[in-house]
């Protein structure tokens, strides 16, 4: 099991961008460091080691952690502790039916729409992506620059039909679903990475040939694979779950 508190020590240096409200950088580093699980389930938020890692007073740090707790991150005792959440399947549940009912829908609008260069971008990710599986075959590749264009994959389809408000939505439901696709590609049971640039490289290549049906179904079996995985991830990681 985790430590019982995120010591200083363990901490990496932390410096802001004075172009940014304090507030949104303390809590964009958390959550950072929630999905990846450098703050694991039922580790302990100590506020005053937290408020000198970052620098900051406990209100733009309490404001943060509230938004933390929002997104279902972390759980707040009043005047006792504050824990990082374990992975609420439910609500992993609930985000992955919305967030289906939305990307489906969009990879049909934009089959339908005879303007295929709005899904250049998009194909571009999936390019970027196919490279670093290229670079090292014999190995997933770095996790946190994949995954980063993996979101630029879908924001850009969002974009594309010009539903990034929706896109916005999803991503601040999403903390529990990340965590649970960092755990998954953690099996190494298969190339979980070469499937997804697959995935992806369906989907455009539907978009592209106008064929609507197709882009559709290839979308939902992208969005189901993590889930199909869920009692397995359970059993290995009991510790993370609720």
């Amino acid at each position: 099991m985790p430590e019982d508190s995120a010591k200083t020590e363990t901490m990496k240096r932390w410096s802001f961008d004075r172009k940014r409200p304090l507030v949104d950088q303390v809590y964009d580093d958390l959550r950072r460091r929630i999905l990846s699980f450098e703050l694991a389930p039922d580790v302990s938020l100590s506020r005053q080691e937290l408020s000198e890692h970052y620098g900051v007073s406990q209100t733009p740090l309490r404001d943060a952690i509230g938004k933390l707790e929002r997104d279902g991150l972390v759980e707040i005792y009043p005047q006792s502790k504050t824990l990082v959440t374990r992975i609420d399947v439910g609500q992993v549940r609930e985000t992955q039916f919305m967030r289906t009912a939305f990307e489906v829908e969009i990879v049909g609008m934009l089959a339908a729409d005879p303007d295929k260069a709005k899904v250049g971008p998009a194909a571009e990710t999936v390019e970027r992506m196919q490279w670093m599986l290229e670079r090292d075959p014999e190995r997933d590749p770095e996790f946190d620059e994949f995954n980063r264009l993996d979101k630029a994959f879908h924001r850009c389809l969002y974009a594309a039909a010009d539903k990034l408000g929706l896109c916005e939505v999803v991503e601040s439901r999403s903390g529990q679903l990340d965590r649970i696709r960092r755990l998954h590609l953690q099996l190494r049971e298969e190339s979980k990475s070469a499937q997804v640039v697959a995935d992806h490289a369906r989907i455009v290549a539907a978009i592209r040939a106008s064929d609507v049906e197709t882009a559709r179904a290839a979308m939902r079996v992208h969005l189901s694979g993590t889930l199909s995985r869920l009692d397995v991830l359970r059993e290995s990681f009991p510790g993370y779950f609720a």
